[in-house]
């Protein structure tokens, strides 16, 4: 695993967006429609902001979630509602977006292998809402089981709501995997899940079915 530092939140974004765009374009050009997995967090909020201005045939990609919190959609704990209010503005607002709930595998495994994935990381290595601890944490890890989703009680991730996540088959069923962190305690997390250390994220790490990288720069700006 190489890790990519950027100077900034800026830098990251710049590249991450153009190679994101990049891999739609190509399942556009192949397949004549694309799939991305986004995700919430801080650091993909400047990723979405290049995005949706990109040039590509916005009306045949769609959009799902790596995770989902158990909320309303207009809470600002909602994934759903970053996409809304970064992603799907501009060209990108011609997507579709398909929610992650618990009826969403038939519609998911139409959209598989997804052209990309993007994941951020918690400082506790949890990566989606594949989280230390979980009762549905081995149930979510097992990269070979036919369960696309799993739902993760409150009580567990911050803020501790109850969440809807893809498992590691879902995310392993794609063609790239963009990985977005800042700050040197995630760079330290990486750093010791590539050493070995039992965490969520070392199983997207240390993989061999899906190219990942991993972008990192040292100041969190969202």
């Amino acid at each position: 695993m190489r890790l990519e530092p950027f100077a900034d939140s800026a830098a990251l974004a710049d590249t991450a967006a153009g190679a994101i765009a990049a891999r739609l374009r190509d399942g556009l050009a192949a397949r004549g429609h694309a799939a991305l997995v986004a995700t919430g967090g801080r650091s993909p909020g400047p990723v979405y902001d290049r995005l949706r201005i990109a040039d590509l045939d916005w009306a045949h990609v769609a959009v799902t979630l790596s995770d989902e919190r158990q909320v309303d959609v207009d809470s600002p704990n909602s994934n759903a509602r970053l996409l809304r209010e970064r992603l799907f503005q501009d060209r990108a607002a011609a997507a579709r977006f398909l929610p992650l709930t618990d009826y969403a595998e038939r519609a998911l495994r139409q959209l598989m292998p997804f052209d990309a994935v993007m994941l951020g990381m918690g400082e506790d290595g949890h990566v989606a809402s594949l989280i230390p601890a979980s009762p549905v944490l081995d149930l979510g890890m097992d990269p070979d089981g036919e369960a696309l989703t799993a739902e993760s009680p409150e009580g567990f991730g911050s803020p501790p709501i109850a969440r809807i996540t893809l498992t590691l088959s879902a995310l392993l069923r794609s063609r790239a995997i963009f990985l977005l962190i800042a700050g040197e305690a995630k760079r330290q997390v990486i750093a010791d899940a590539d050493a070995g250390a039992d965490l969520p994220v070392r199983a997207i790490l240390r993989q061999d079915r899906v190219p990942v990288r991993v972008f990192w720069s040292p100041i969190q700006e969202g």
